[in-house]
């Protein structure tokens, strides 16, 4: 239990804290119903027209259930990029950012402990969006292969917290403005499918998709989710997911390891 209690700690200070704030608690879910509802409503508009079902057949036919998905697990991008920077501009605030990297605790283990409410935080978000939709709004996860997806979620934090690591070092450093999680996030959901399938993007631009890992999360989720597949079905999309990890994970924590270093010799390690 030695290893877990730093973390456990960040994670029940965070928690707290969030809580604290009650209608922003609160606030949050009663602004994932309307979400739910105005999709729903978008979906009612577009009919079951044999254009639609079949740009979505990959995903069963359905717009509600495609895009329900797309924007419950895009809030991973949204916190994989931000999280980070969020989280090390609050400790600076405070003036424990510089205190804590003076304890024998691993750089890795700040990193990562510091955002575990957030994503946690998020996997309830998620589980709201996916529980509105199917007890309100038809959506239909009877045939839904959980283990697939949920090995394809983790993949997906990892992929995604590795570009929120790079974000957070670049604004250690210039402390104003993030181009880096803007640029992703703008060009991830422009490209990567969350409202609609990249299949009706022109040619150059489906090419262009393939370069941001959540093409390939969101293709694996709604697969398992929405069709049942296994391991099998969503195996490029896995592996694809594994080899952007693999490769971004350690180059992310170079980077803030150089962030972080830069910014003690630059005397504003304390001030963002």
């Amino acid at each position: 239990m030695a290893p877990l209690r730093k973390p456990m700690a960040f994670l029940k200070k965070d928690a707290l804290l969030e809580v604290s704030y009650r209608f922003s608690f609160v606030f949050q879910f009663a602004s994932i119903f309307f979400s739910v509802v105005m999709f729903y409503f978008v979906a009612k508009l577009l009919g079951d027209s044999p254009h639609v079902r079949n740009a979505l057949k990959e995903y069963g036919g359905s717009y509600f259930s495609f895009v329900l998905i797309g924007i419950a697990f895009s809030n991973f991008l949204s916190v994989g990029l931000g999280s980070f920077s969020s989280s090390i501009r609050a400790e600076q605030m405070m003036g424990t950012l510089e205190a804590m990297l003076v304890t024998p605790t691993r750089l890795s283990n700040i990193v990562l402990s510091s955002s575990q409410w957030n994503f946690t935080f998020t996997s309830l978000r998620v589980g709201v969006y996916l529980l509105l939709g199917v007890l309100f709004f038809g959506l239909d996860l009877s045939g839904a292969n959980v283990l697939p997806a949920v090995v394809a979620l983790l993949l997906t934090v990892i992929a995604f917290s590795s570009l929120g690591i790079i974000s957070a070092s670049f604004i250690m450093i210039f402390k104003r403005g993030d181009p880096i999680a803007w640029a992703l996030s703008t060009s991830s959901t422009l490209l990567g499918g969350v409202y609609y399938p990249i299949t009706i993007l022109p040619g150059w631009l489906q090419v262009i998709s393939y370069l941001f890992p959540i093409t390939y999360s969101l293709r694996a989720i709604r697969l398992a989710l929405l069709e049942g597949a296994g391991f099998a079905g969503i195996s490029h999309d896995l592996i694809a997911l594994v080899v952007f990890s693999v490769i971004t994970l350690p180059i992310s924590l170079i980077i803030f390891r150089y962030a972080v270093q830069r910014a003690k010799k630059d005397g504003s390690l304390s001030y963002y």
